[in-house]
């Protein structure tokens, strides 16, 4: 990156904070190995949506591509969901260390898992995986009280969770977002006040929503459900380097 401009400061990587999550909902091999080519320095975290990597053929490729990128990976929860519905967490365990995946994420949007199951198997991923919990609800329609919001991330976070990360759906239309994708502030607000920030990953895939989320929290806010064609749009957007944002960093006048 050219020095020539006076911009705000991102951490290097492996960041605490300002960290980028990636969705990568089905690209190739190539196509990740090109993604981590142009943007790799800006990505934190790729999460395999939903249960897409049961159904890549390119798999073990693609892994292998984002390691070499001092890239983590993760599948999706819903994913996680599923095997716990049928009993299979064992066997999907086991797949995640033959695959060699160190992160996991524990989710309940789609599948009713009872609160304290949900908690339990956080625990019982911690001993050897770095978790991700999340919390929220993927239906539009569904409305999650803030203090139940407050009450899930935090029983994560003792359960052993690294990060919690809350909902707002690969569509920005749920969760954290009203059905038309506008943020929910009163929500967002309570969550903030009751827990740290920095252990918070807000999913924002639209970028009004991003937008919004930096001109709250600052360039350092941790934003997920990232598309992967919208990576440098984003790191432009923490930077001042879109018109969006270059006010709140660089004022109007020279």
């Amino acid at each position: 990156m050219p020095r020539f401009l006076d911009l705000p400061d991102r951490p290097p990587k492996p960041r605490s904070v300002g960290l980028t999550h990636v969705i990568d909902v089905g690209l190739s091999a190539e196509s990740a190995a090109g993604l981590t080519r142009t943007a790799g320095q800006y990505i934190d975290l790729v999460r395999l949506g939903w249960g897409s990597a049961y159904v890549t053929e390119d798999l073990q490729d693609k892994l292998d591509r984002y390691r070499a990128a001092g890239i983590p990976v993760m599948l999706g929860g819903t994913l996680t969901e599923l095997a716990w519905l049928r009993g299979r967490i064992p066997e999907l365990r086991a797949w995640l260390e033959e695959l060699g995946i160190g992160h996991v994420e524990v989710s309940s949007g789609t599948v009713q898992m009872p609160e304290q199951e949900k908690v339990d198997l956080i625990r019982s991923f911690a001993d050897g995986f770095t978790v991700f919990g999340e919390v929220g609800e993927k239906d539009p329609a569904a409305l999650l009280a803030p203090y139940r919001w407050v009450s899930m991330i935090k029983s994560a976070l003792e359960a052993g969770a690294s990060h919690v990360i809350c909902e707002g759906r690969a569509t920005g239309d749920a969760g954290l977002y009203r059905p038309d994708g506008e943020a929910r502030t009163g929500l967002i607000d309570e969550i903030v006040h009751e827990v740290d920030q920095a252990r918070l990953i807000f999913e924002a895939p639209q970028k009004h929503q991003q937008i919004w989320f930096i001109e709250q929290y600052g360039a350092q806010v941790n934003l997920g459900n990232i598309l992967p064609q919208d990576v440098i749009s984003l790191e432009s957007l923490r930077l001042g380097l879109r018109a969006d944002t270059l006010p709140l960093f660089h004022g109007r006048d020279g």
